[in-house]
């Protein structure tokens, strides 16, 4: 059986109040008592006057005294400790209220600054945690998390511009080097040789736009993944990705299936998602083709879209054949230039596909899971 230990620094500070408070009580009634009971109590009386016809005169033995001497008993010293304790109780309730109230006062900025920096991510780096009040420790601490958010969206947006320049930059040697195959093979008279390489430098020219082509989108939607957001059909969108490799599916010989919510035509199915079109429809073309290009023979591509509940994320989920993946490994696949194996890795691809489908599924204030399916081959859950 675990010892109880306070959860917040509220209840904490709370307790060392109540603690402190009831210690001090403490020290304060044992010191009243001491000095109260450690000498005799005096006890004054007056003395009754002389009766007018008292004739005797005085008693013997002088004058009645005026005071007299009382030693305390047990009983009014218990009596008296029983009073503290209640009166200590009293007050330690007080206190424990008082000291949450005060806790609560005190650190309220710093829960303040905590649902400010909740809310702050790779998205919305401008924010600040911009803490007023007195220049105290709480707002020395607010200033240098305001000045790490600055460095971090100085880094951020460096990586950013630096992907898209040089996307840029290198289209024009690439478009030199296009230009450059071209004009060796239409000379009259070349060697056969000439051919071979032209068509190995296609396919690495090729390569190399397609990966270009990713890192600008990666940055797009990194930048400004909800600029001109609009409704958007999601069962369209699967439909239109599956018929742009129909040929490539039909050539595994594949097993489709993308039900919609009135299994009628995807044109009619009223599932909408909103967001920027261009990016959404990239979303689901590179899942689809990730589901395509790395499938089996004979097997089979999954596509479902439904919504969770009333005013809840779409999940598009899209699943397909393959080999048994580990799921650690598969947990990698989200990350650029992530791959699985030899088989993965000589296939025609940049890396790039799911760690755009991420970008874009977080730029939507959504996420992208992978799961390796016990049976063989990948299940993608976008909640949009």
């Amino acid at each position: 059986m675990g010892i109880w230990r306070p959860r917040t620094v509220r209840m904490r500070l709370t307790l060392l109040y109540t603690v402190l408070f009831l210690t001090s009580g403490l020290m304060l009634v044992c010191l009243v008592l001491f000095l109260v009971f450690r000498q005799p109590i005096l006890a004054t009386f007056a003395p009754d006057p002389p009766a007018p016809d008292d004739a005797l005169g005085p008693l013997p033995g002088g004058p009645l005294p005026d005071y007299v001497r009382v030693s305390p008993t047990w009983d009014t010293l218990r009596a008296a400790i029983t009073q503290s304790a209640i009166v200590l109780t009293v007050m330690g309730a007080g206190s424990a209220v008082l000291g949450w109230t005060v806790a609560g006062w005190v650190l309220s900025p710093l829960r303040t600054m905590t649902a400010k920096a909740r809310a702050i991510s790779e998205h919305n780096l401008h924010e600040r945690l911009a803490l007023t009040g007195p220049k105290d420790e709480l707002t020395e601490l607010s200033d240098t998390v305001d000045g790490l958010l600055a460095r971090l969206e100085s880094a951020f947006e460096a990586q950013r511009r630096f992907i898209a320049n040089a996307s840029h930059e290198l289209r024009t040697p690439l478009a030199m080097m296009r230009t450059s195959v071209d004009v060796a093979v239409g000379k009259p008279g070349r060697p056969g040789e000439v051919d071979v390489l032209a068509g190995k430098l296609r396919e690495g020219l090729d390569a190399a736009d397609r990966l270009l082509e990713g890192l600008l989108l990666l940055a797009r939607a990194q930048n400004d993944g909800r600029a001109e957001a609009d409704w958007v059909p999601v069962a369209y969108l699967a439909a239109s990705a599956v018929q742009a490799r129909s040929a490539a599916a039909a050539e595994k010989r594949l097993t489709v299936e993308y039900p919609t919510q009135t299994g009628a035509d995807p044109l009619a199915d009223p599932l909408m998602v909103w967001g920027n079109p261009t990016l959404l429809a990239c979303l689901v073309d590179n899942l689809v083709d990730n589901a395509v290009r790395h499938n089996e023979p004979a097997g089979f591509l999954r596509i479902t879209a439904q919504p969770r509940g009333p005013y809840q994320p779409v999940r598009l989920t899209v699943e397909n054949g393959g080999p048994v993946l580990g799921q650690d490994r598969v947990a990698l696949l989200g990350q650029p230039f992530q791959r699985l194996g030899a088989d993965r890795t000589s296939r025609e691809g940049t890396g790039l596909g799911l760690s755009i489908a991420a970008a874009i599924a977080a730029a939507h204030r959504g996420r992208l899971l992978l799961y390796a399916r016990p049976e063989g081959g990948l299940r993608v859950e976008v909640e949009l």
